[in-house]
């Protein structure tokens, strides 16, 4: 989405406000597309002394696998940003300064870039998710599995003397 920030730009004290829709659906993600509802994005642009600021705010609802489980589950993310709008740099390459063309900023691509860098590369369906048995496969969260503990193999040889009583 353009933004025109003209109206704006040499009145201090003035803001522009936008919302849009994003579609993320096909942004593959470590082989999956979790994006699969729009991103609603909410913003602001303000011209305080002279300077445009801008702030976003994009969020969904994820399809998300868990990392230690493989349970699929929702998962809500919402990412922020902000930055200062220019005409022309004064300075060298600012990451927190945009560039207007013309007096517009591409606001979409802006949240785009922003909301695909703060998807986690982690996930979890709960913060005390307790994962898999790497040997039999069964999810601990529900309960213990049935496996043998493996001894320490630091620990054979005192086992061995304990077998042997």
């Amino acid at each position: 989405m353009i933004l025109d920030v003209r109206p704006i730009l040499c009145a201090p004290g003035k803001t522009l406000e936008f919302q849009f829709q994003m579609d993320l659906s096909d942004v593959e993600f470590e082989g999956r597309y979790p994006a699969s509802r729009p991103v609603e994005t909410k913003g602001l642009v303000r011209n305080t002394a002279g300077l445009l600021e801008l702030s976003l705010s994009a969020w969904t609802t994820l399809d998300s696998v868990c990392d230690r489980c493989g349970k699929e589950f929702l998962q809500e993310k919402e990412v922020s940003y902000s930055c200062m709008l220019a005409e022309e740099l004064q300075n060298e390459d600012s990451d927190e300064i945009v560039l207007l063309e013309d007096g517009r900023v591409d606001v979409g691509d802006l949240a785009r870039t922003e909301f695909i860098l703060g998807m986690d590369t982690k996930t979890l369906c709960s913060e005390d998710c307790k994962g898999l048995c790497p040997r039999c496969g069964a999810d601990w969260n529900i309960g213990p599995c049935s496996c043998k503990k493996e001894p320490d193999p630091r620990m054979a040889a005192l086992a061995k003397l304990l077998e042997n009583k």
